[in-house]
């Protein structure tokens, strides 16, 4: 079925009392985990890809923005749930603008470094053009700590709750994530949300709320936020850390085969290993959601 519209999946979210889970993939595998797990769980969900990554200048090899578009649009659109694709937190606006014509449907500027003025001014200049293709925005206002423990060069803050309804007035984003307790890269535990805070956010704000870092958000503060307007909870470091763990245990196992670790689909191959790590992963979240069960047939249109 072709690529579901945020606006729908939003309104879908909001009537039927769930968040969408957005599951970030970083490869083919684990794109087909977590669209394994959506279609097992008949889950309606957001895939993509993380555009701060794909787009910083110090990699080794340069990415094909093209390609993953490619890539996950044809993923989502082979899928039998409604699925949305998300290019995600991207400080680099050029790569936002052609993330909006390389298939994706949503996309995300984020850039922590910039003032409020300067980030209302920059995502304002985004949303028009990516309305102008049809393309969702999500922003965020506020800055996650980061927990693995990295310099990230920007101390964290809280969202306020009167600025948020500032910003989305003047920018025209669909969707805004919010720093309300969430943490970036939780390697280890979990954390409650400033659920006060979120309840007079959602009270300001007339679009869906988003939290990253759902990896590290304990699932009682999950399940309320859910009911206080977030629509979107962002998963990422929970989907690597059970795929790596899955790896290394096929690793350690001492299969000399190049060919049964890689490639031939069996018990021993790393790829179908790391699939079904995420997709485990994938399902072990979206209980949390409310999410399982509520997909919907898409209405067939042209892309």
């Amino acid at each position: 079925m072709p690529l579901e519209t945020i606006e729908q999946m939003v309104a879908d979210a909001r009537a039927g009392g769930y968040a969408i889970g957005y599951f970030e993939s970083w490869n083919v595998e684990s794109l087909q985990g977590v669209i394994d797990a959506a279609e097992s769980s008949r889950s309606p969900l957001i895939v993509g890809f993380n555009g701060d990554f794909l787009a910083r200048p110090d990699r080794l090899a340069a990415e094909r923005l093209d390609w993953y578009g490619a890539l996950g649009r044809a993923a989502a659109g082979s899928a039998s749930v409604p699925c949305g694709f998300i290019f995600n937190e991207c400080p680099d606006d050029d790569w936002v603008r052609r993330a909006v014509v390389s298939g994706f449907n949503l996309v995300m500027p984020a850039d922590p470094s910039a003032s409020f003025e300067e980030s209302t001014r920059r995502v304002a200049a985004i949303t028009r053009f990516a309305h102008d293709h049809g393309v969702a925005v999500e922003a965020e206002l506020g800055v996650l700590p980061c927990g693995a423990g990295e310099e990230e060069g920007h101390a964290s803050s809280l969202t306020d709750p009167d600025q948020a309804a500032r910003f989305v007035e003047a920018t025209g984003v669909d969707l805004l994530a919010v720093s309300v307790g969430n943490v970036h890269i939780r390697l280890e535990g979990q954390g409650e949300l400033d659920l006060d805070r979120l309840r007079r956010i959602a009270g300001k704000v007339p679009c869906g709320l988003v939290l990253h870092g759902g990896t590290g958000i304990e699932s009682e503060s999950l399940l309320l936020a859910v009911g206080l307007g977030v629509v979107k909870v962002n998963f990422g470091t929970y989907l690597k850390q059970h795929y790596l763990a899955a790896v290394r245990a096929k690793l350690a196992a001492g299969v000399s085969d190049p060919h049964r670790l890689l490639g031939i689909g069996g018990p021993d191959d790393l790829m179908v290993a790391g699939r079904l790590a995420v997709r485990d992963a994938v399902l072990e979240r979206i209980g949390l959601l409310g999410s399982a069960g509520k997909a919907r047939p898409s209405t067939p249109r042209e892309d």
